[in-house]
């Protein structure tokens, strides 16, 4: 008999109990563990050192240290967790501070049960995830900007590794770039393996920041 895995721990980080309550209610539906919660930043930082979850999920604006603040404090306590900022700030500037800090992901609070599946799974396999209500308005602020500076580290790559690399760096799956691009799957993940051996950026998170620092992305 085939062992099921593991669910997939949380660490919620909101200051408001109700939020909390609602998004432990939410993942529990859709089959996660929550292994612990804090209205507090700092009280965070220490409970997922010792909790190592594989998820955690920060809000922004907090009292006391922001979740953006905390951030990085986060990873370096519990390298191994993603961190998904939920928050009801959905305006560009919010985004661009949280992918720089070293954010995973961004979803709405307003996103659906469904949505904040779809965002943890696919920050697990390494992927950025950008929530639609956030990410619609900066498509067309990418087109258009293919050029890069001189000298840049984005001189290497192709015309066709330049397009996957912007539709990763707001959030795209690999199957929405196929799609989008009328390309395979598996030509996808080659490009997505070629930009990340190039550019030396092992995950869409990383690559989403070197779109931020190149101009490519301009929130």
């Amino acid at each position: 008999m085939t062992q099921e895995p593991p669910p997939t721990t949380v660490y919620l980080v909101d200051d408001e109990t109700l939020i909390r309550a609602g998004f432990r209610a939410m993942l529990e539906q859709e089959g996660f563990q929550v292994i612990g919660e804090s209205g507090d930043a700092r009280q965070a930082i220490h409970a997922v050192k010792e909790l190592r979850p594989d998820i955690v999920i920060l809000d922004i604006t907090m009292p006391g240290m922001s979740g953006i603040d905390a951030v990085a404090p986060i990873k370096q306590a519990a390298p191994r967790a993603r961190i998904l900022m939920a928050s009801s700030h959905i305006g560009s500037q919010f985004l661009k501070q949280a992918l720089q800090a070293g954010a995973d992901g961004y979803v709405a609070k307003s996103s659906e049960p469904q949505e904040l599946r779809l965002a943890i799974e696919s920050i697990l396999r390494g992927e950025s995830y950008v929530s639609p209500k956030v990410a619609s308005g900066l498509v067309g602020q990418i087109r258009g900007q293919g050029a890069s500076a001189p000298g840049s580290s984005l001189d290497s790559l192709t015309a066709r590794e330049r397009e996957v690399f912007q539709l990763i760096a707001i959030g795209k799956a690999n199957k929405e770039i196929a799609a989008e691009l009328f390309l395979s799957l598996g030509t996808v993940k080659k490009h997505r393996e070629n930009l990340q051996r190039k550019l030396d950026c092992h995950s869409a998170a990383e690559l989403a920041r070197l779109a931020i620092r190149e101009g490519l992305l301009t929130l």
